[in-house]
């Protein structure tokens, strides 16, 4: 089966970490689990990732209380044992994030770490950072704190697998809850004008003896627990904005102009609704005109970055995408900010001082993970690239749909293989189904052209 490294010798993507890095990593794994902790190994916790998983950043457990719910959930807790300015976090620093190419990993952290001995493995007892969160029934908070725990995960699920137990009414006592609680947090973010666009999402898979590429459409679990980490991202945000300190992921609100053209071309499909928000909570990915407006609803969703601040407001604080002020905090295994976002929490939520070295930590981060978004976006897009022009031939004919068109080109979305690309055709419309050619491949690049 072909592999990636052209990919990663483009990128200049690290293969190993260097030895000062795996010594200190190798130290931190043998460290006792400090004995001052909160035990939570009591509370039944369950992780829910993709199969054959190793790096489980978190772990829930929700219990209805009163007409709401209590959520709690376990982040993996590296803040205590990696500090800032050691071997591991200029390392973590240099890297941003886990990379994911479909041949191999490149990870943030050691693997004696991220899948060892901080990783939220079953049946194993682990250091967390443990969020509960009281939830009304219109989904909004209550009552929020985390603190520092131990926790025993019971069971590592992963989303097919609870989707089928939900779907036949046997779901793990732990995360019963998780559809209503989705559902609640969902319409309340609505209510609040998230712009979420509910795409399926190109994947690559291993075939018999080449990639795949497949269209990954969300199942309700995905949403619902997708929900949890929303949820805990935008109660963190709270406290960094309460404490004026902290690192949010933001994303502006689109213009006025933006939004009343995308509502007039909605109309136009007789999709009604106030807001984009309402617009795409009515959509279905199985409509060609509802996805062009998926599609078209992009445009809406500029400017994503990073904003630190430390003793004022930030001067943006927004996020369009989810509605509410949002900080990552939720996969510190895989992401570099999480973990700086976390110990401010910690701190804020225990009443302490923001420690100096973590303070001092923030002013740098909105930079380095804007970099490593950036090179992330261009790995996936190089190897999405690369599989859709392994994926096809020219003269090949495929039925399509129209996703975006413009003076001299559009956008066409096959059904299988799971490609997008461009079509050289002036006059087709968004939303319409054309049957199309491949033109040419060059490189990674796919052209077609329409059949008539």
């Amino acid at each position: 089966m072909r592999s990636f490294d052209e990919i990663r010798d483009e990128f200049s993507l690290p293969s190993a970490f260097p030895p000062d890095v795996l010594a200190e990593a190798e130290e931190i794994a043998r460290q006792p689990i400090e004995s001052d902790r909160l035990d939570l190994t009591g509370i039944p916790f369950v992780t829910i990732d993709p199969p054959g998983s190793r790096d489980l950043d978190q772990a829930m457990h929700l219990e209805r209380l009163g007409t709401g719910w209590r959520v709690r959930y376990a982040i993996a807790d590296l803040g205590s044992v990696i500090k800032p300015g050691s071997a591991i976090d200029a390392e973590a620093s240099r890297r941003g994030q886990t990379l994911y190419l479909p041949d191999v990993r490149v990870p943030l952290h050691p693997p004696v770490l991220s899948e060892g001995a901080l990783s939220l493995l079953p049946h194993e007892t682990r250091r967390a950072a443990v969020w509960t969160m009281d939830v009304n029934s219109d989904g909004t908070v209550a009552d929020a704190r985390v603190e520092r725990a131990t926790v025993r995960s019971v069971a590592q699920l992963d989303y097919a697998g609870v989707q089928a137990d939900l779907d036949a009414g046997a779901a793990h006592p732990s995360i019963e809850a998780l559809p209503g609680l989705g559902l609640a947090r969902r319409a309340h973010r609505v209510a609040e004008g998230a712009i979420e666009l509910g795409m399926p999402e190109q994947a690559v898979q291993p075939g018999t003896d080449s990639w795949e590429l497949i269209w990954r459409r969300r199942v309700p679990v995905d949403g619902a627990s997708a929900e949890v980490s929303l949820l805990t991202g935008s109660v963190a945000a709270q406290l960094m904005l309460k404490a004026r300190v902290g690192v949010l992921r933001t994303l502006p609100e689109p213009s006025r102009h933006d939004v009343k053209g995308f509502l007039e071309r909605a109309r136009e499909h007789c999709i009604r609704g106030d807001t984009p928000a309402q617009v795409l909570e009515s959509l279905h990915d199985s409509d060609v005109g509802h996805l062009a407006l998926m599609q078209d609803a992009t445009s809406l969703l500029r400017g994503a970055g990073y904003h630190s601040f430390d003793g004022r407001g930030p001067d943006l604080r927004s996020h369009a995408g989810i509605g509410e002020p949002y900080a990552q905090v939720t996969a510190p295994l895989r992401r570099l900010v999480d973990r700086f976002g976390l110990e401010v929490c910690l701190a804020v939520s225990a009443g302490d001082e923001v420690g100096s070295d973590i303070r001092a930590a923030l002013a740098g981060l909105p930079e380095s993970m804007d970099v490593s978004d950036k090179r992330a976006s261009q790995v996936d897009r190089a190897v999405i690239d690369q599989v859709e022009a392994w994926s096809v031939e020219p003269g090949q004919q495929f039925p399509a749909v129209v996703m975006r068109a413009g003076d001299d080109a559009a956008t066409v979305m096959l059904h299988a293989p799971a490609v997008v690309a461009t079509c050289r055709a002036p006059t087709l419309q968004p939303g319409t189904r054309v049957k199309v050619e491949v033109a040419d491949v060059t490189g990674r690049a796919v052209t077609f052209g329409v059949v008539t």
